[in-house]
């Protein structure tokens, strides 16, 4: 009986470009996320473990291959050290999985074509303890949101405080529109807003930056209705706060403090948390403790891809790096309701095997 060569059929893979990298990174997430759908997990749990996988990622810098225990100290230790006990738990669960998944399936693969060996960085040391309290972010039905804003609007001629009530409502009715984080709305001046820029004018917004290359600062266009209530906004209660409406460098979204000249200061983040939350109590109150800012924003994808608007183009809006972070922001009710296909959004960008991604979340 004579041998016969066997020849792996594969090419040995080599990473050598950013572009190689990340298209791997990509397929590795893609496999992650249909390992875990065939062994029954539901499509929400797998949201709520990729979420925290690609916040992690995002922070490092590099893919997580390379990540050592240390640098997961420091992201407990500092980056996260003000969150919730419950909430450093489930991310610490998630980062498990994926580094389990990581070293039984491709330990060998990612060091023939790294170098790297895999090691989860998580241990006895640095294993966050504490009761799971974290929740996945789904915003309220269509007709919820409507009905908070709805109330919100007809009774604020009845605030005790009309100025500070009418900016609170525009700034969170803004972020249901078209998804601005709350950093990015207090950071907003007069002159961001360009009415002429395109069909509908578009808002300048400072997102979030990382590995401290600073503010990323994106041209959003103003969509969704949302021209309609900033002309409004700043057409009327603007003007009650002080008279810089025409002044480019004043605040879009003013503080009742001011300088020393009488002008206005910018909001904070907490006067708009605190309006939302009042109004949330009033208007829907089983959302109390539910509804906040940030889950107006994803609200808002939701509701851009429930209208038509592709998960590419909803990406931009937002101002994500990883399109895989938008998916986790539209509610997989939406993926079900509407009658797209799902690989259209992914066929222009992605690889296959992240396409395969969305088809499990659809």
């Amino acid at each position: 009986m004579a041998l016969a060569v066997v020849r792996d059929l594969r090419p040995e893979l080599r990473l050598e470009t950013a572009e190689e990298v990340a298209a791997f990174e990509q397929d590795l997430l893609a496999e992650f996320v249909l390992a875990r759908a065939s062994a029954g997990v539901l499509d929400d749990t797998i949201r709520g473990d990729v979420g925290p996988v690609l916040g992690l990622r995002e922070w490092f810098g590099r893919p997580l291959w390379e990540m050592e225990a240390q640098d997961l100290d420091r992201y407990f230790g500092r980056h996260r050290r003000d969150s919730a006990s419950g909430t450093k738990v489930r991310q610490a669960e998630a980062f498990a999985v994926f580094f389990e998944f990581l070293e039984l399936r491709h330990k060998a693969g990612i060091h023939a074509a790294t170098g790297f060996v895999v090691a989860s960085p998580l241990d006895e040391m640095n294993r966050p303890r504490g009761g799971t309290s974290a929740r996945l972010r789904i915003p309220p039905p269509e007709a919820e949101v409507t009905a908070l804003f709805g109330g919100w609007r007809c009774d604020m001629e009845e605030a005790r405080k009309y100025a500070p009530a009418a900016r609170n409502y525009t700034a969170s009715r803004l972020a249901s529109l078209i998804g601005p984080r709350i950093s990015e709305l207090c950071l907003l001046r007069i002159g961001d807003v360009r009415w002429d820029l395109g069909r509908f004018g578009k808002v300048l917004l400072k997102g979030k930056g990382s590995q401290g290359r600073g503010k990323k600062e994106r041209l959003v266009p103003l969509i969704n209705g949302s021209r309609d209530l900033l002309e409004w906004w700043i057409t009327g209660p603007r003007w009650e706060f002080d008279d810089k409406v025409n002044d480019p460098r004043a605040p879009l979204f003013p503080s009742e403090r001011r300088y020393g000249d009488g002008s206005s200061r910018a909001v904070t983040d907490d006067a708009l948390r605190t309006g939302l939350a009042e109004a949330v109590a009033r208007y829907l109150p089983h959302q109390v403790g539910q509804l906040t800012p940030h889950v107006l924003r994803h609200f808002a994808a939701s509701d851009l891809y429930r209208n038509g608007m592709d998960v590419v183009a909803i990406q931009e809006i937002l101002g994500h790096e990883w399109l895989n972070t938008t998916m986790i922001y539209v509610n997989p009710r939406e993926l079900h309701q509407t009658g797209e296909n799902p690989q259209v959004a992914w066929s222009r960008r992605e690889t296959e095997g992240v396409r395969s991604l969305y088809e499990l979340a659809s």
